[in-house]
């Protein structure tokens, strides 16, 4: 599995993915004097960088994730040249102001795709494919089990067990991510059915959408609402409420997790919950395929996820194919919103 050779554009080392003549790192994991981020979760995003450069959408969650930091927001499309390196940010579709970075250099033009998905999102622009050399990609969902359904159909199923759970006087408790699927959920979903109860980790995210344009239906939390409302809520919670002491203030209640992994049976048994929703924002298996297809990249590179299979499907398929070993993977690590 070739790793990177000293003419790479981009190469591993131990603080993070980086670009050799631009002397910069892209979604470093420990710090450095410049990082260009792809997007906002904490696995990419980490606090203690010199100086922050991403896409110009998501200076808002940046700043609701690690503070007042030194950022440069740079508009989609838009190029910049640090060092005889052409850089510029392109939709990924993961998340409000996620990016594929473009970094074009002497004759060479790579891609850091950071996360991303193909499908729609009402709360973020569409994937963009990019046309270069090499490309990065992601592949936590790097399995041909991973096919999502339309995102319509989920969030009729959402509503559906929503309706039924208000209909029975019991509180509908969502688990979802703080930033990027709460909102994205919030966004699709029916908001006639009853209150929405948001927990204070998803207010500041929620603010920042609202802030950048994102319509999301009127939310409030615990505190603000009448006891006898619950009964009729949509309670939206990161995945680290359940089991806490957060939950017994709404007594009998249904509670539900919004994730890619609910495809998977087991993990579904070993969280206990009522019901998944197979939701993700990250491309599925033809997903995946698709947005390696686009680029036209005759190279592909896979940061994390399950690597060992994409990598030897696109080996099989006559592409020079390869890893890097990254510390990216897990969004709730390092996120202070999912742990409240």
């Amino acid at each position: 599995m070739p790793i990177s050779d000293d003419n790479d554009l981009v190469v591993a080392r131990p603080q993070g993915l980086y670009c050799p003549p631009g002397d910069f790192y892209i979604d470093p994991w420990r710090p450095v004097s410049h990082a260009l981020i792809t997007h906002a979760h904490g696995d990419h995003l980490r606090p203690g960088h010199g100086h922050y450069l991403a896409a110009a959408p998501g200076a808002g969650v940046l700043r609701a994730r690690v503070g007042d930091v030194p950022l440069q927001a740079l508009p989609y499309g838009e190029r910049i040249t640090h060092r005889g390196v052409t850089v510029s940010f392109h939709p990924a579709g993961h998340v409000l102001g996620s990016a594929q970075i473009r970094l074009e250099h002497a004759g060479r033009t790579w891609v850091v795709s950071g996360d991303y998905k193909t499908g729609p999102d009402p709360t973020c622009p569409p994937f963009e494919p990019v046309r270069c050399d090499t490309f990065i990609t992601e592949s936590t969902f790097g399995l041909p089990v991973f096919r999502w359904k339309p995102q319509q159909a989920v969030f009729a199923e959402i509503d559906a067990w929503w309706r039924a759970n208000a209909a029975a006087g019991r509180t509908s408790v969502l688990y979802a991510y703080s930033f990027g699927k709460a909102q994205r959920v919030l966004a699709g979903i029916d908001p006639s059915t009853g209150p929405i109860v948001v927990h204070g980790a998803m207010t500041a995210l929620n603010d920042a959408y609202r802030q950048a344009g994102v319509a999301l239906p009127p939310t409030r939390l615990v505190s603000e609402t009448d006891p006898a409302d619950l009964k009729r809520a949509l309670v939206m919670a990161p995945p680290s409420a359940q089991g806490s002491p957060w939950l017994k203030r709404f007594g009998d209640f249904s509670d539900a997790f919004a994730s890619g992994w609910m495809q998977l049976r087991g993990t579904r048994r070993r969280r206990g919950l009522d019901r998944g929703f197979v939701l993700s924002d990250h491309a599925d298996w033809p997903g995946l395929l698709e947005a390696v297809a686009a680029t036209g990249a005759p190279r592909v590179i896979v940061t994390h996820g399950y690597v060992d299979p994409l990598v030897r499907y696109f080996a099989e398929q006559g592409l020079d194919a390869g890893a890097f070993r990254t510390e990216y993977g897990d969004e709730a690590a390092g996120d202070p919103e999912a742990a409240a």
